[in-house]
C-alpha cells in the first residue's frame, strides 16, 4: 500500500527531492503515484506539515 498526501499538503517542494524512486508528482496538492512507491518512508519523514501518511 503506498502512501498518500493529505490535504495538509503546502506544495514545499521537500518530499520531491527525496524521493529514491520519483513517485511524487507537483501540483496545488503533490500526489505519490502508487505504482512507483515503495513505502520506503522518506517522503514521510521529512514532511515538515506531516501530510504524507500510510492509508
Amino acid at each position: 500500500m503506498a502512501y498518500v498526501i493529505g490535504e495538509d499538503c503546502i506544495a514545499c517542494g521537500t518530499c520531491i527531492s527525496e524521493c529514491p524512486m520519483e513517485a511524487i508528482s507537483e501540483g496545488d496538492i503533490y500526489k505519490i503515484d502508487p505504482d512507483l512507491c515503495t513505502e520506503c518512508g522518506t517522503c514521510a519523514s521529512v514532511c515538515p506539515n506531516e501530510a504524507i501518511s500510510l492509508p
